[in-house]
């Protein structure tokens, strides 16, 4: 595990962040295309698959920040 030092630890929480408020803004417009009836199963299937590429890099940051306890 790599030491972050705080420039680049305020970096990525300022990047996780900017993840989570888009994933919640895809998390609403597949929400809004679902209950219209009227959205394109094929756009709807690609901002599925954006929210979770999302949650992995959002997963990937929140590693990096949480230290690992040994127990």
């Amino acid at each position: 595990m790599v030491k972050l030092d705080t420039l680049q630890e305020v970096a990525m929480r300022a990047k996780l962040q900017v993840l989570l408020q888009q994933h919640r803004d895809l998390d609403t417009a597949i929400f809004s295309l679902e209950q219209t009836g009227t959205g394109d199963q094929l756009q709807l299937r690609r901002l599925k698959k954006m929210k979770l590429e999302l949650k992995d890099k959002i997963q990937v940051i929140e590693n990096m920040l949480i230290p690992d306890i040994i127990a």
